[in-house]
This record gives C-alpha cells, structure tokens and sequence, in this order.
C-alpha cells in the first residue's frame, strides 16, 4: 500500500500540466503553437525564455514536492523517491487533466533529483547546457545529458538508484522518438537559449 500511495500521488502531482498554465495565463493555448507539445522547450521556443524557464522549474516542483514531503514525513530512501519521481514524470507525460498528453519528462526528471541527490543536479546542466549552447538541439542534449547521467549514478549511488535512473532515460528516450528521428534525418528543430531569452527581455522593456 506504502508503494502505491506514493506511485497515486506521484501520478497526480506530475499530472498537473504547468506547461500548459503557465502559457495560458499569458493568453496562449500550448498545444496550438509551435510543436504543440506541452512542454518547457515549446514555450522557451514560442513565448520566450523566461516563461519557457518558469514551466520548466515549475515542471520541476511538481516532482520536487512530493518527494520532499514523502522524506519529511515518511523517511524514505532515494530509491523509494526515485519511484515517486518516476511516476510523476509519467504524470507529467500522460497527464489526466490533459486527455493523457503532456511533455517529455526532463524537468520532472530533473527535479525528482533536485529533492534527493542536488549535486547530480549539476552534474546534468554541466552536460545539458554545452551541448544546446554549441548545437542549438535541446533534445540532443538531453537524451545525451539523462544518458550519461544514468551511467554516472549506478555506478556512484548504486543499483537501485541506478537503475531508476535508467528507467529515467528509457521513458524520456521513448517520449523523445520523434525527435531522435528528427535528429537522425537532420530536420530537428534548432532552439537558441541566448536569442530566446533575449527576446523575451526586449519585449519586456517595450512594455515597460
């Protein structure tokens, strides 16, 4: 029951599609703009660095908490919050409030570590953001970054974790197929963080 308990909530939280509010609370539906894809990197793309960087920590919380509250008050171990986290990522990819669609599990993936091993945290971003600088391919760089990352932890935080961390990668690997194809036939969509958030800036300022 303990493991269920936590695999529901995990679910439920992940489910909330961030992604989706943050943008239409800017007056935009998500899922008609650019990819369609309920995710940090389709609003980054179409509305901006900022708001695109507030989905995805957002994103991130929804897997953050519950594992944190489960520490608190449950005690549990990193495996065990690695389950809660694995699930919120499902959530977060199939969310119930979204007709089962949703995004591709990176942020969530990145906050379920947030919440137990932070320093992985920048291990990641020190593997994500060279590879998206250089090559402009968000996906590119996470599957690389969620791949190596996966190596990295068995071998330092054992089995169990490790191979939670794999199960990590295989499920966003999955919800990255496309993109993968994409990449292989050289069409995927290229996104530059520096132009995204300077555009983003600007318009501020003309607002302002």
């Amino acid at each position: 029951m303990r493991y269920l308990l936590f695999a529901i909530v995990g679910y439920f939280m992940g489910s909330i599609p961030f992604s989706f509010i943050v943008p239409l609370l800017a007056g935009v539906n998500i899922t008609k703009v650019g990819s369609g894809n309920v995710g940090g990197t389709n609003v980054l793309r179409n509305m901006g660095g900022w708001l695109g960087a507030a989905a995805m920590v957002l994103d991130g919380v929804k897997a953050f908490l519950p594992i944190l509250i489960a520490r608190n008050f449950f005690g549990i171990s990193i495996a065990e919050g690695m389950m809660i986290g694995f699930f919120a990522a499902v959530g977060h990819s199939y969310s119930i409030f979204l007709k089962f669609k949703g995004g591709k599990a990176v942020a969530s993936t990145v906050g379920t570590l947030s919440a137990l091993i932070p320093w992985y945290v920048a291990v990641f971003f020190a593997i994500w953001l060279p590879i998206v600088l250089l090559t402009q391919l968000v996906s590119l760089g996470s599957v690389l970054a969620l791949l190596l990352l996966s190596i990295i932890l068995f071998f330092t935080q054992g089995s169990a974790v490790g191979l939670w961390m794999i199960a990590f990668f295989c499920f966003s690997l999955f919800r990255h197929r496309k993109n993968v194809r994409d990449l292989l036939q050289g069409k995927e969509r290229k996104t530059d963080l520096i132009a995204a958030f300077k555009k983003r800036t600007s318009a501020n300022k003309r607002e302002s």
